[in-house]
């Protein structure tokens, strides 16, 4: 015998989120794959791997993947500065994170390009030194990095104040090292929360436009991300060479999705073991 739940309306809620989920996410996900799946095979490789097309592929995952590691190595040594450590101005840092949330991508990528721009604050410095940021594919990854690094943060500071400390406190009296704690006991801990972050941050990374477009240049071949080609597409009014790219991104992105979905079954599988 089934039992019955102390709160009544499951039917009734579990009827909102499907349709919510439907109209918002379903829905136009699966018009856009069938768009794109709509054209001749020929057309939809033409439009979806055009040798221009590819080198936004290569540069939109190679900076998004980098701006994603970068993120998680730096915004783990924030998020563990944060929850360990108490120290004046504590809270306005942990406020000031959530600003990329905050302010219209527009924003951060006009003031990432005049700080690091030839002539601003931080890019003649840079220049001197022979290292160019803005308008080239090193400026694409700083903005990644700027829109992406709160989600780092935000996802392993829960994991890091419910980590038990009395299992670092054993090893400390076992003899381990400090880096053997980091290791052994704390990153196995926190790989599920680690791969959620990054992923959360390499997904946004793949998807910005405003930050990136400001800052990139837009030179055909050099720095021209995958979004800005679908915009292109669309200016053109090539709705189904627009479409196609889009499809590929989308495909890509459920694969992302799967991958890290297993990794983390499989985490909480070991775990239950």
């Amino acid at each position: 015998m089934a039992r019955r739940s102390a709160l009544p309306g499951f039917g009734l809620t579990m009827g909102i989120t499907l349709t919510y989920l439907s109209l918002l996410v379903f829905l136009p996900l699966t018009a856009l794959l069938l768009k794109g799946v709509s054209q001749p095979w020929e057309a939809f490789v033409a439009a979806a791997f055009h040798p221009r097309v590819l080198a936004s592929y290569r540069l939109t995952f190679g900076a998004a993947f980098l701006a994603a590691v970068v993120n998680t190595i730096l915004g783990f040594l924030v998020a563990w500065c944060l929850v360990r450590y108490r120290f004046p101005g504590r809270k306005l840092i942990d406020a000031m994170i959530d600003l990329p949330f905050a302010i219209p991508t527009a924003v951060s990528g006009i003031a990432l390009t005049s700080i690091y721009a030839r002539n601003g604050w931080i890019g003649r410095y840079l220049e001197s030194l022979g290292l160019e940021v803005a308008f080239r594919p090193l400026g694409v990854c700083l903005a990644m990095v700027f829109i992406s690094f709160p989600y780092v943060i935000r996802t392993l500071q829960p994991a890091l104040e419910e980590l038990d400390r009395e299992q670092e406190e054993a090893a400390a009296c076992l003899g381990a090292s400090p880096w053997q704690i980091v290791f052994r006991v704390l990153l196995p801990t926190l790989a599920p929360a680690i791969v959620t972050g990054f992923s959360l941050a390499f997904a946004r990374s793949l998807g910005e436009y405003g930050s990136v477009v400001f800052i990139s240049g837009n030179m055909p071949y050099k720095t021209e991300i995958t979004s800005l080609m679908i915009i292109t597409k669309l200016e053109q009014h090539d709705l189904l060479g627009a479409a196609s790219i889009a499809t590929v991104m989308l495909l890509s992105s459920l694969l992302l999705l799967l991958a890290i979905h297993a990794f983390q079954w499989r985490m909480a599988r070991h775990g239950v073991q």
